[in-house]
């Protein structure tokens, strides 16, 4: 193995980690757009705009993301007749209905576990719908999709390598074109350089996730880090009993 070589190679990583992070990026904003649209109308009492969003989550959550990655690269122009301009294009819609159809999940839930009596008196202050999800309901839902969303943001840049099945050139990509120069004898440091590099990617997500929850819940009165010496309520609960 010649990791000289790996440093050598290290500029042509450059555009391809662009690409990764661009891919991540653009398919989490989709992603978190679908599952909040969807979530909500999974959250609806109403049969009409319910069925359809379940129906839209259990197909997108049923079939394979790699079938769905052909098919908008390679089977909706046939089809259709609609073609994406460019090959990640194609990549980021595929990936973002699908982490948006199983992070819907995430919304439905958070939204779901507000306790009733937050309901009850947003009803009794004459709010209406609109008013009651903003104000009320995702105000307190938002800190616990935080850390289920960061485990599928995680989640969705490792599959961002999925890309390079239809020509996208991401780090994945990168990797075999340069290590498999030599009949693939030189691969395995290559793809220990992409290996280190998604963990670092990774743990800048996770990172921004944590600092983003320990915000959304100062915003809401929770101290998601108590003072040293400081007792919780579940704390202080348990010591009494």
């Amino acid at each position: 193995m010649d990791f000289r070589e790996v440093v050598d190679s290290l500029p042509r990583y450059a555009e391809p980690l662009l690409v990764t992070i661009q891919v991540t990026l653009a398919s989490a904003a989709l992603a978190l757009v679908v599952a909040f649209a969807l979530g909500l109308m999974t959250s609806s009492r109403h049969l009409a705009v319910r069925t359809p969003a379940r129906v839209f989550v259990e197909f997108f959550r049923g079939s394979s993301v790699v079938v769905q990655l052909f098919w908008f690269a390679f089977a909706m122009p046939v089809v259709l007749g609609i073609q994406f301009d460019y090959a990640i294009v194609a990549g980021i819609i595929a990936l973002g209905l699908n982490y948006g159809a199983y992070c819907s999940e995430v919304v439905r839930g958070a939204i779901a576990a507000v306790p009733k009596g937050q309901f009850e008196a947003s009803l009794a202050m004459n709010f209406t719908p609109f008013q009651r999800m903003r104000l009320v309901v995702l105000p307190q839902a938002w800190p616990e999709m935080i850390p289920s969303l960061c485990a599928f943001a995680i989640m969705l840049l490792k599959a961002s390598a999925l890309v390079s099945l239809i020509s996208v050139t991401d780090l994945t990509a990168m990797a075999g074109l340069v290590g498999g120069r030599d009949g693939g004898v030189n691969q395995l440091p290559h793809y220990a350089l992409i290996l280190v590099l998604y963990f670092i990617l990774a743990w800048l997500i996770w990172t921004g996730m944590r600092a983003l929850e320990r915000r959304a819940k100062r915003g809401i009165g929770i101290d998601a880090k108590p003072e040293k010496g400081r007792l919780t309520p579940a704390v202080a609960q348990k010591g009494m009993t």
